[in-house]
């Protein structure tokens, strides 16, 4: 028995030229502020994609057309989705100007009706956000990758990133020579040493760390992170990695992504003024993989004494004060 497909369809009208509307859907800095955790993107007719768009579910798939500021059409399934991988389906964007911005239309084809369903509800989601980035400059953080139904090592390591991406993209450059909680290290002196320690934890996991320390900084660490969030996807956790002088689990190596990313982004946040967005079962989550990490770093001075956090302390303030650090 053939089984009928069906196409859903999405329209949105963005008050920007038909080029930024483009750039808004394509550019991995521009996807981010509405649609993906990360992405990773070669805008060309046999180039691919990959798009982290909650954490946990990657969509994927191969470029066929591209005609810029007018139309793109690209293949679009999900990694490790049986019977629906990259490439499974076909979306076709098209950009046409209109007074005072631009008509976007979305047409996904190849779909089941129970696909068609459960893909609208998602364009529905992100084209709300994609008019709101289109009109504000950012969505602000998606309630669908706040707390994952399925919180593991990979999928912590993608929603503490959207965590702290939040927080860099509101980093301009007169906060840089700022002091954080960090002891020792500016703005700018942190950044460098996450980059550093992202790169680190890249190549543990047999990728090659591929990062233009230049232009925005959020865009940098996305860049690194998304490099070291595939590869620890592409290695897995079994066994040991070498990272810096000697061997440790893997497990212990793809844990410090999570705590690197969401302690990090409270420094950068204490430092400049910002509120951290993030769910208690993200925080819960990473603390439980950072308790025997953080206490055998503070054996080896890497980690400052716990600091007391009150029986009233939200979860966050909880993790930041076991690592050492204090609010204010």
């Amino acid at each position: 028995m053939t089984t009928s497909l069906v196409s859903a369809e999405k329209t949105a009208f963005l008050p920007v030229s038909a080029d930024d509307a483009f750039a808004l859907l394509t550019q991995p800095e521009r996807l981010r502020r509405w649609q993906t955790v990360s992405a990773r993107v070669d805008l060309r007719a046999g180039g691919e994609y990959r798009w982290t768009v909650v954490p946990g579910h990657v969509a994927a798939g191969t470029f066929t057309e591209v005609e810029p500021g007018k139309r793109i059409v690209f293949g679009w399934g999900w990694e490790g989705a049986d019977g629906f991988g990259p490439d499974a389906s076909t979306v076709t964007v098209t950009f046409e100007p209109a007074d005072g911005g631009t008509l976007v239309r979305l047409v996904h084809a190849g779909l089941t009706e129970e696909q068609a369903a459960s893909h609208m509800e998602g364009w529905d989601h992100f084209f709300e956000r994609l008019e709101k980035a289109a009109a504000d400059g950012d969505a602000g953080p998606d309630e669908w990758a706040y707390a994952p139904a399925d919180l593991n090592l990979h999928t912590a390591a993608d929603a503490t990133l959207a965590v702290l991406q939040q927080v860099l993209r509101g980093i301009v450059e007169a906060d840089k020579p700022k002091p954080t909680p960090c002891k020792d290290f500016t703005v700018h002196e942190l950044a460098e040493h996450l980059i550093d320690g992202i790169e680190r934890l890249t190549t543990a996991a047999g990728g090659t760390p591929d990062v233009v320390r230049q232009g925005p900084l959020e865009s940098v660490v996305a860049t690194a992170a998304q490099q070291a969030n595939e590869a620890w996807v592409r290695r897995g956790t079994e066994g040991t990695v070498v990272v810096g002088p000697g061997e440790i689990p893997a497990t212990m190596a793809a844990s410090i992504l999570s705590i690197e990313y969401l302690v990090h982004a409270w420094d950068f946040a204490q430092a400049t003024g910002q509120q951290v967005h993030v769910s208690d079962e993200v925080v819960d989550y990473v603390l439980s993989i950072a308790t025997p990490i953080i206490a055998g770093g503070r054996e080896r001075g890497a980690f400052g004494a716990e600091v007391e956090s009150g029986p009233d302390a939200h979860a966050l303030e909880r993790l930041v004060a076991f690592s050492g650090r204090r609010a204010g």
